[in-house]
């Protein structure tokens, strides 16, 4: 893509990105409150598990992490350089999920499982790890969601291959019970239906 063009595309949703880059900062604070709420709790529960309780722990960090990240930082590079156009739509469907799960996160008190196998961060991710911040998970949730909001077929089905495995990795670590993990294609896949037409009513209100 020509620099003129993505300037183009960049100039002309730019009150677009404004509006996305307000949701992305309120997304944000409310996973950092939910994610500091259910910390500091002291009367969560643990509860039993088919799936952890027969398997695991397996330390799977590298995949947990490391790929997580690297799903992000490709998710938004992907966006920004050869779609720069529909960004501000992948920014807010990413808040809207975000702004949705800490509410999830609110209302659900859940504790790690007690043989969970610690993941270490790196220093710049410490900000966005907490404890007991469990249903639903969202390392599942978020290649989860690209994969639905992304055109480009390679991306997709990338986005989706890449949710099924990190799902997994978050089981094996028991980072996450099975709850959180199947239940988040299922509420992340109704909160994609209802961002899209959120969007897609004020755009098209906007247009008259």
């Amino acid at each position: 893509m020509k620099f003129k063009t993505w300037f183009k595309d960049i100039w002309e949703t730019r009150y677009k990105l404004v509006i996305a880059f307000i949701l992305v900062l309120a997304s944000s604070s409310a996973i950092y409150y939910a994610g500091s709420y259910v910390t500091e709790l002291n009367n969560t529960t643990r509860l039993t598990d088919i799936i952890l309780d027969n398997y695991g722990p397996i330390n799977l960090s590298f995949i947990f992490v490391w790929y997580s990240l690297f799903i992000a930082f490709a998710f938004y590079i992907y966006y920004l350089v050869f779609e720069p156009k529909n960004l501000y739509y992948a920014l807010l469907m990413v808040s809207i999920l975000y702004i949705i799960r800490s509410l999830f996160i609110i209302l659900t008190h859940l504790q790690n499982p007690f043989d969970m196998i610690e993941a270490h961060w790196p220093p710049f991710a410490n900000i966005i790890v907490y404890s007991n911040d469990l249903f639903f998970s969202g390392h599942t949730s978020f290649p989860f969601m690209a994969f639905l909001i992304t055109k480009n077929k390679l991306i997709r089905y990338f986005m989706l291959f890449s949710s099924i495995i990190i799902g997994f990795s978050a089981l094996m670590m028991h980072q996450h019970y099975s709850i959180d993990v199947f239940a988040a294609f299922f509420i992340t896949y109704g909160i994609y239906k209802i961002g899209d037409k959120m969007i897609n009513f004020f755009e098209n209100r906007n247009k008259k």
